[in-house]
């Protein structure tokens, strides 16, 4: 009786999660993008991580990043706790309120100037607690100093039940990107990750590659990517390995000392030639990363290009988590 209770309530919860997935987005035509689907920059969720945004400590015009969200819902706003997390690994947050099918963007020298990082936008409700809104949709517009420049959407995790973890006090909740239907569940989140195109330096080039650790405390700082194993492979499928060492937000532009690797890097891949590279931890962590490419001879060679995208996700894992203060938005 216990065993056969037990499954009638999975089954009731796969139903109801199933029914509330479809009449929300029924409004669209199509069939509805599953919310159990991974996370990606090609969907909506209830919780979005822009892999990076930076501005000038005293303008913006050279380094800065204009953040865009938008609530694609028609008939329900979205209240969103934003946190911006340093590469330091401290925290700053903030809210934004969202009507039906509105859209904002601002740029971060507004608001964090002078930090660079990534940052966590978490839809709540009006308590402040994570709430069950699978319609945000954003991206992030970034430009360096450097001449680095790339548009990076966020990547969107569904929420996938109403319910939540809080501590006792009702103080904290506890975000668990498991991919399971229970409490406070999300999408997972990406172990292994991959570098599809790593081009030649000799060529001009000037790769910035960017990992975000995903977890820790959003109240009081985020959780550290510590040492991370590599593999860097050639376009003749010769491989190296290396590891790398990072706090919250690893960011280096590929070169002979980052990572590094025997033969050095502009060696291993010389002029005319490209490889690609894969990086996780030995731990089972969550992480989430971007590239941006620069090419000063993009104007003047047709094999020059410059941009930038989010790192392909190969593997996953369930056991990444955030836990979050509580309060009600302020707007």
């Amino acid at each position: 009786m216990h065993t056969s209770h037990k499954l009638t309530q999975v089954l009731f919860t796969l139903l109801a999660f199933v029914a509330l997935s479809s009449a929300a987005l029924a409004a669209d035509p199509g069939l509805a993008y599953p919310p159990t689907s991974e996370a990606s920059d090609q969907k909506a969720g209830s919780l979005l991580i822009y892999n990076f945004y930076s501005s000038g400590a005293t303008s913006g015009n050279a380094e800065n990043t204009r953040i865009s969200i938008t609530n694609t819902s028609t008939s329900n706003p979205a209240l969103v706790h934003l946190f911006f997390v340093a590469n330091s690994c401290s925290i700053a947050d903030s809210y934004i309120c969202l009507t039906e099918n509105q859209t904002a963007a601002f740029l971060t020298s507004d608001v964090d100037p002078g930090v660079a990082g990534y940052i966590v936008a978490i839809c709540v409700d009006s308590a402040g607690l994570p709430a069950l809104h699978n319609f945000l949709i954003g991206d992030a517009y970034v430009k360096l100093t450097s001449g680095h420049a790339a548009n990076l959407g966020a990547i969107a995790f569904a929420k996938l039940t109403n319910t939540n973890v809080i501590s006792t006090d009702g103080s904290l909740a506890a975000i668990f990107f498991d991919g399971a239907l229970l409490d406070g569940s999300y999408n997972r989140v990406p172990r292994v990750l991959a570098v599809d195109n790593v081009p030649s330096r000799a060529d001009g080039n000037d790769t910035l590659l960017i990992i975000n650790r995903i977890g820790g405390n959003l109240g009081t700082g985020a959780a550290t990517l510590s040492t991370l194993f590599g593999l860097l492979y050639d376009d003749a499928e010769n491989a190296l390995s290396f590891s790398v060492t990072g706090g919250c937000q690893l960011r280096n532009s590929l070169s002979n000392t980052f990572p590094r690797t025997a033969p050095r890097l502009e060696t291993f891949i010389p002029a005319g030639r490209s490889g690609w590279m894969k990086l996780y931890s030995q731990s089972d962590i969550g992480i989430l990363g971007s590239v941006i490419n620069l090419n000063t001879n993009a104007g003047a060679s047709a094999g020059a290009f410059n941009g930038g995208h989010n790192l392909h996700h190969l593997t996953l894992s369930a056991a990444a988590n955030y836990v979050l203060p509580i309060f009600p938005p302020s707007c």
